[in-house]
């Protein structure tokens, strides 16, 4: 498989796993040396043992039944334990390298061109850092596999020479056949079914996620039965294409067992050797087989890992902007007019003439604002987004929260605040009463995008996280949407109190003339 840029972050995010992964190895290469070695041995001892109980007193005294029961009870103990510790070790260096991942695969699409970010649906990038990125877990965890797996075949091959050359070159040679078949019906059989059920799952959760926000407008108008239809359709397509992949999955596996079983009757019939020593090359055969069988795992997951990693090559690609200027934010260009640090500016103008976008496009979110803007002189085509957020702290108007508590969104704006802080950015945006009065406070579980809350509310709670970062620029769009006059006379006068205080400048965007009185200056847009 060629190279892609998710591979250097998986690297990347793996470095810190390389001892831990090393550990798990070990645990896993011995754990295959003594399961073979103990099958191997339990053949000989058990058909010595009988051999001798048939032979007589005489034959049973003489067998040494002491040192072959020790070597037995050791060996499955050390099966046992570093069977554990290469689970335990395995498993906890995948589960922290996908950690490390996904964090850096969403700084890429953070730092994306707002345009490229865009493109990404809520429901497909769902997708992609949860179902394609645990789909390289099993990359990370079988890298145990391949030494596994030459442990395993080569004690097995060792004990087949005791059964003659011939068994073990027979042994050999299955080991080859059952690589070929597997990668070969791997390549053919899997590759399509699974790319159709990734599709179908990423489809599904893009139809979830855009049908879960407007849920009411589908209750209301009655298309609920609707909605089941269709997405009891695209399951009907996601349970199609599972159901050709374990298929297929069993084909490969049932064909794996066959040519291991021949392998080892092959084995019994070429072979001279007495009783015990064809049972020790003969148990050792089906241990060694069954290791050399966990690779076809890895061909069978090939495809759905090769599939995983072009997906989040695509999300990867992104977050190469340029470094852009050292801006400050000192003054503020806005179709032609120039305004100073700490300015609170009103952006007045009709419907569609591009208030949002232009605030939008001043706090990094697009950059299809349809005015010249211009930040410290610089214009605003030559300072990437990354540029800008720093400089803009930014309300919504549709006052987006992450699924998590009151405190976990105040904090995405300033991470490491105090309780006090909080509380005192609350009271200014007139939303402490509204925390106080839920049932866990601060700690209280808000649900995806805030839907224990009104849509006000929401707003205050996205008020008080932009006041939190404390940026040159307050950006508010429609803060005051859906208050009553009486607290939005409280909002204004605090907000102004705010202002006052911290130097900040202000960027407001309403049609309400209370909260317009905050602005001194006014950009009317065309």
């Amino acid at each position: 498989m060629p190279p892609l840029l998710i591979d250097t972050l998986l690297a990347e995010a793996a470095r810190p796993q390389r001892a831990t992964l090393r550990l798990a190895i070990l645990c896993a290469v011995l754990a295959a040396l003594a399961g073979v070695t103990l099958l191997a041995l339990s053949g000989w001892f058990l058909a010595g043992a009988a051999i001798a109980g048939l032979g007589g007193i005489a034959a049973v005294q003489a067998f040494n039944y002491l040192l072959p029961s020790a070597a037995i009870r050791g060996l499955a103990i050390t099966r046992t334990a570093t069977r554990y510790g290469e689970r335990l070790l395995g498993h906890k260096a995948a589960l922290l390298t996908l950690a490390g991942l996904r964090p850096r695969l969403f700084a890429r699409l953070a730092a994306a061109r707002p345009a490229d970010a865009l493109e990404t649906s809520t429901g497909d990038l769902a997708a992609r850092l949860g179902n394609d990125v645990d789909a390289l877990e099993d990359s990370v965890i079988r890298r145990t596999t391949l030494p596994t797996a030459l442990a395993s075949a080569t004690v097995a091959l060792v004990a087949a020479l005791a059964m003659g050359h011939l068994p073990a070159l027979a042994l050999a040679l299955g080991m080859v056949a059952m690589r070929l078949a597997a990668r070969r019906m791997a390549a053919r059989l899997l590759a399509e079914p699974l790319a159709a059920s990734a599709e179908a799952l990423a489809r599904m959760k893009r139809d979830y996620a855009d049908r879960a926000t407007p849920c009411a407008d589908i209750a209301i108008y009655g298309l609920a039965p609707r909605i089941a239809t269709l997405t009891a359709d695209a399951a009907a397509g996601y349970d199609a294409a599972r159901l050709a992949t374990v298929r297929a999955e069993a084909r490969i596996g049932a064909v794996q067992a066959l040519i291991a079983v021949v392998t080892v009757a092959a084995m019994i019939a070429l072979s001279p050797a007495g009783a015990p020593l064809l049972a020790l090359g003969a148990l050792a055969a089906l241990g060694g087989l069954e290791g050399w069988a966990a690779l076809a795992q890895t061909d069978v997951q090939a495809p759905r890992v090769d599939l995983a990693r072009h997906r989040l090559a695509l999300l990867a690609q992104h977050g190469s902007t340029p470094e852009g200027p050292d801006i400050k934010g000192e003054t503020l260009t806005i179709a032609g007019a120039v305004f100073a640090g700490g300015a609170r500016l009103r952006i007045a103008g009709r419907s569609g003439a591009g208030k949002t976008r232009l605030v939008e496009t001043l706090a990094g979110l697009r950059d299809d604002a349809p005015q010249s803007v211009a930040i410290d002189g610089r214009p605003l085509a030559g300072i990437p987004p990354e540029s800008r957020r720093p400089l803009f702290a930014l309300a919504a108007q549709d006052a987006p929260l992450i699924a998590g508590s009151v405190a976990d969104n105040l904090r995405l704006a300033a991470p490491g605040i105090d309780e006090a802080q909080m509380w005192d950015a609350l009271r200014v945006a007139c939303a402490d009463d509204v925390v106080r009065t839920l049932p866990e406070g601060l700690d209280q579980w808000l649900g995806g995008d805030g839907a224990r809350l009104s849509g006000g509310q929401r707003r205050r709670i996205a008020l008080a996280r932009a006041l939190l970062a404390r940026r040159p620029w307050l950006v508010l769009d429609e803060p005051s949407e859906g208050l009553d006059a009486e607290t939005e006379a409280l909002l204004v006068a605090r907000l102004r109190d705010w202002l006052d205080t911290s130097g900040s400048g202000l960027i407001l965007v309403s049609h309400r003339p209370a909260m317009a009185a905050l602005a001194q200056q006014t950009v009317p847009l065309g």
